[in-house]
């Protein structure tokens, strides 16, 4: 005696077909999909070195004044240094360092200010001031002198007249603007430097 047909049997066949032709397609479609949308276009591509470029443009100015400012305060805590190392000379000695050349922080000076082997002008093997070699933005000794962080060597002027007046100094009267000798200070000792940026000129003193 035969047996009722099961309700899978009943099922209808033209359904079961759809259903197996639609997990088909989508077996075949998603793997397909899901790398479409990892992958990037060449426009896309385009569009985001673009994007990059824009704030790298952007961003290295900020970064290059960023960079002069700190050179800036290098230079200024330098000038300074200077300064301090002069003034401590003549307290030890009772006058000011007999420079030579007068006017820049060469060789010479520096081994009179920052040496033990200069017998004739620091017998008493006294360092003033520690300097390390030159780097570039950092400032130090090189075959020139002392320079600051752009290679230049410093300017100085003393008062050895003891009028606490320096004549014919630098000065600026706009940031940028061209650097003109002439002004008069009532200081003892004064360092200073000048660089140039894109065109401008910027004093860097002790003074200020």
């Amino acid at each position: 005696m035969l047996s009722p047909p099961s309700k899978q049997e009943n099922a209808c066949p033209g359904l079961q077909s759809a259903e197996s032709s639609t997990m088909r397609l989508l077996n075949n479609y998603l793997p397909s999909s899901r790398k479409a949308s990892i992958g990037f276009t060449l426009i896309e591509l385009l569009v985001v070195i673009a994007i990059i470029a824009i704030l790298m443009a952007l961003l290295f100015p900020a970064a290059g004044n960023a960079l002069n400012s700190a050179k800036k305060t290098t230079a200024k805590n330098q000038a300074v240094q200077v300064v301090t190392a002069i003034t401590a000379y003549e307290t030890e000695y009772g006058r000011l360092p007999n420079f030579s050349p007068a006017t820049n922080m060469g060789l010479s000076n520096i081994a009179m200010l920052c040496s033990t082997n200069d017998s004739a002008n620091n017998p008493r093997a006294v360092i003033f001031m520690e300097v390390t070699a030159y780097k570039p933005g950092k400032g130090g000794t090189n075959s020139t002198g002392f320079c600051d962080p752009w290679g230049n060597v410093y300017s100085v002027a003393l008062d050895t007249n003891y009028a606490n007046t320096l004549q014919n100094m630098p000065y600026q009267t706009t940031v940028g603007g061209a650097v003109t000798l002439g002004t008069n200070l009532t200081k003892h000792v004064g360092v200073w430097t000048v660089f140039t940026n894109s065109g401008n000129n910027y004093l860097i003193n002790s003074w200020d």
